[in-house]
């Protein structure tokens, strides 16, 4: 069975072909960590956990990447609202709230793809 990928370029599916033989690059945007997860990571990660599995049973080897956004609007707002809401964040500073609701929300985002079984990137570079 030949894998084959849409090309947005051409319009088409075509057979996978790797720029090197035997070896992949798989480059996966990653979850903005400023809330809960959902169904919607879920899926997003399942398709790609079968992606990599597949192409590793298909003897490639895979330098699997996926980022992880530590700061943006929604992260920042999450923290301001930390700070307003609970009392035990009212004499924070925002930006140590911010890398704090990150790193809370990163470590449930990993907690829930162990749970479904799906297998860590090789990196997680922040974004």
């Amino acid at each position: 069975m030949t894998l084959k990928v849409y090309n947005t370029l051409t319009g088409k599916k075509e057979r996978f072909l790797p720029l090197k033989k035997g070896r992949v690059g798989m480059y996966v945007c990653g979850v903005t960590v400023y809330d809960d997860c959902h169904l919607g990571h879920a899926r997003c990660y399942v398709a790609f956990d079968v992606i990599y599995r597949y192409l590793k049973y298909k003897g490639y080897k895979v330098k699997y990447v996926q980022n992880i956004t530590d700061v943006d609007d929604k992260i920042i707002a999450k923290a301001r609202e930390l700070k307003k809401s609970d009392i035990r964040y009212q004499k924070s500073d925002v930006k140590a709230l911010v890398r704090e609701v990150a790193e809370r929300y990163t470590k449930e985002y990993f907690k829930w793809m162990d749970y479904l079984k799906i297998k860590r990137a090789d990196l997680y570079p922040k974004a």
